[in-house]
C-alpha cells in the first residue's frame, strides 16, 4: 500500500505512527487507543483504520519504523568490532539502548508483537517485515562472513534478540543479565577466536 500512496497520504500515515508512539511512550500499550491516536494525529477514525486494521498492526508498524531508522543510522555509522560477533553485538546493543530509555514504549511494542493473532494478516505481515530488517542488519554486521548455517544463524540471532527484549521489558531479568545472555548467545552462534568461545561459556555460567 505504501508504494501507491500520494505524498499527502504518506505524511498522514507518518503522523499516525508518531501519534501512536507518543501515546505508547506516555502510557504503554493500554494508552494506545485507536480513537485517541486518530485525534492526536488529526485524522478521521475511519481513515486510521484504512491504514491500520488493528492496534497491534499499528504498533508493530511503529516497531518497523524504529528498526528502519536504526538501519539508516548503521549505514552512516557502521557497527564497530574486530569480529562478526563483536559487530553483531554492537548492532543489538544499539537497538536495545533507545528502547531501554523508553520502557513504556518498549513494553507497548513488545506486547503488540507477541499479541498478534493468526487472523491479523496485516499485523503478521508487518511483523515479518520487522524480522526481515533485523536479519538485514545482522547480515550486514557479519560482513559476508562464511558460515555453514548462515541463514539459520541469522534467524536465530534475530529471535534471541526479540526474546531478550521481551524478557527485559517484562522485568523477568535485569538489564545487565539480558545483555550478558544476548552477548553469550551471539558468541556461541558466531564463534571467533578461542578467547571469544571462552568468554561466551563464562557468560552462560554466570
Amino acid at each position: 500500500m505504501r508504494a501507491t500512496m500520494t505524498d499527502r497520504q504518506a505524511a498522514r500515515r507518518e503522523r499516525v505512527l508518531e501519534a501512536a508512539m507518543q501515546l505508547a511512550t506516555e502510557g504503554g500499550y493500554d494508552a494506545v487507543q485507536m480513537r485517541d491516536v486518530a485525534a492526536r494525529a488529526d485524522v478521521a477514525l475511519g481513515t486510521l483504520y484504512r491504514y491500520f486494521a488493528s492496534k497491534d498492526q499499528l504498533l508493530v508498524e511503529c516497531l518497523g519504523a524504529f528498526a528502519r531508522e536504526l538501519q539508516r543510522g548503521l549505514g552512516t555509522n557502521p557497527p564497530r568490532g574486530a569480529s562478526p560477533a563483536d559487530r553483531v553485538i554492537d548492532v543489538l546493543r544499539r537497538a536495545m539502548a533507545p528502547l531501554e530509555r523508553e520502557p513504556q514504549l518498549a513494553s507497548a511494542l513488545v506486547t503488540a508483537l507477541s499479541s498478534l493473532s493468526s487472523a491479523d494478516a496485516a499485523g503478521l505481515e508487518a511483523a515479518t517485515g520487522v524480522y526481515g530488517i533485523v536479519g538485514e542488519m545482522i547480515t550486514a554486521a557479519m560482513d559476508h562472513e562464511e558460515h555453514p548455517e548462515r541463514e539459520a544463524v541469522i534467524r536465530t540471532i534475530g529471535h534471541v534478540w526479540l526474546a531478550a527484549l521481551i524478557t527485559g521489558v517484562r522485568g523477568r531479568e535485569s538489564s545487565d543479565q539480558f545483555h550478558r545472555d544476548l552477548e553469550a548467545s551471539v558468541r556461541l552462534l558466531l564463534p571467533g577466536p578461542e578467547r571469544d568461545r571462552q568468554r561466551a561459556v563464562t557468560r552462560v555460567r554466570d
